[in-house]
């Protein structure tokens, strides 16, 4: 039985890995709790029978004291990362840390040195990986069923109702408050890039905007949806039309109440019911990367708000043939050149992320169970974070990036 501790009661750590824990109790359990919201901290905690010396108002608390558990799990905002994980390291922890694992290059440097200085097992959330679809593509493009790769297209669709409620109006919707959107929501695609072709990139460049999300678009409307806006019959962004119908993960950052009476008033003024043309918003809306890497393989990634579909879509060409992608479609398509193309059915994952929330909580587990390696793991999700940092200068400088002489800059840094 692994005992861990979890740092944040959101979403991900309540709904996700805490949920897990209680539908898996002989494989790991949460012995300790720590978050400044003190009715989710104490519905997680009687949830798993934590007892009342082991809530904690703030992390901090947590390291203060000597190492109580096997495992911390991370699940806090952006940028408390960094000194959470280096402190959990250094106090004998394994960890598993949620995603962005920090939100400056030279720290992801850092905590790669330090994981491999303690050696500690470390898995971060890139929970993709580890769901059926993208670990069959991986199997496919191993075995070389299209030859070897020479391009790959990849598109995330984030939809329209998930980039308004995260990136507009949510935790993620100001990168001076968390992270740039390349790095908050699609850091996930460049680990999947990075763990799908395991080559290093040779240079990177990037373009998007906040393009729509914001007043220019809609000058004539209140700050919040609730003051009389003439447009909610029209709008898709309506607050009260997208919360009262929304699912429990979209509801539960609005309020711990989740009764309709409850929302209701949690959008009068709080940030869930802005106008999505009145936030405080500044990541952007839409980005293209593109990148070179190893043996000259090319590689179009997209991220766009302006979709109906949550999803992931690839398109891989290699010498030999085509694979074709969709996360939210059971079958992989294969077109090898001069043979009739077939289908690769894909096993239909539970839980979250194509079943990824589960994949990479068994994992982690048997990590610290079988004394499995992470290191690689970590290797990849550097790579993949380092991309991320590398494509948002980009786009800001407007410049091509030497993918090498960037990182080299950034170990100097270090």
């Amino acid at each position: 039985m692994i005992r861990a501790i979890m740092l944040g009661a959101g979403n991900r750590g309540l709904g996700t890995y805490g949920a897990f824990a209680l539908k898996n109790p002989g494989e790991i359990e949460f012995i300790a709790i720590a978050d400044p919201d003190q009715t989710r901290r104490d519905y997680f905690a009687s949830e798993h029978k934590i007892d009342q010396d082991m809530r904690f108002d703030e992390a901090s608390e947590v390291f203060k004291l000597p190492k109580f558990a096997d495992a911390v799990f991370i699940c806090t905002q952006d940028r408390q990362h960094i000194d959470q994980v280096l402190k959990a390291l250094r106090l004998g922890y394994h960890v598993f840390l949620e995603k962005p694992m920090a939100i400056k290059p030279k720290d992801i440097l850092r905590i790669e040195k330090q994981q491999k200085m303690y050696h500690r097992k470390l898995v971060v959330a890139h929970v993709l990986r580890y769901s059926p679809f993208f670990m069959t593509l991986k199997q496919l493009l191993d075995e070389k069923t299209i030859g070897d790769i020479m391009a790959l297209n990849h598109v995330e669709n984030v939809g329209y109702y998930h980039h308004a409620h995260s990136y507009v109006r949510g935790n993620w919707r100001n990168a001076d408050i968390s992270s740039p959107m390349i790095l908050a929501k699609s850091c996930h695609d460049m680990d999947i890039i990075a763990y799908l072709l395991d080559e290093k990139p040779r240079y990177i460049s990037s373009f998007g905007e906040l393009t729509y999300f914001k007043k220019e678009t809609m000058p004539d409307v209140p700050k919040y949806c609730l003051d009389g806006c003439k447009i909610q019959d029209s709008c898709p962004f309506y607050a009260p039309k997208v919360y009262l119908n929304a699912a429990d993960w979209m509801r539960f950052p609005v309020s711990n109440d989740l009764s309709d009476e409850a929302i209701l008033e949690a959008l009068k003024k709080g940030p869930y019911g802005r106008c999505v043309y009145r936030s405080d918003n500044n990541v952007v809306d839409h980005q293209v990367v593109s990148m070179m890497f190893d043996k000259g393989i090319t590689v179009n990634f997209m991220m766009t708000a302006f979709t109906n579909e949550i999803k992931r879509t690839l398109h891989i060409m290699g010498t030999k043939g085509e694979i074709f992608g969709d996360m939210n479609n059971p079958e992989i398509k294969v077109k090898v050149f001069g043979q009739s193309e077939y289908l690769v059915k894909v096993d239909v994952g539970e839980g979250g992320h194509g079943g990824g929330d589960e994949g990479i909580m068994k994992r982690f587990i048997n990590a610290l169970k079988y004394d499995w390696d992470t290191t690689k793991d970590v290797e990849i999700a550097v790579t993949g974070h380092l991309m991320a940092f590398a494509a948002e200068e980009s786009r800001i400088e407007g410049k091509v990036i030497d993918y090498q002489t960037y990182v080299g800059e950034k170990y100097a840094s270090r």
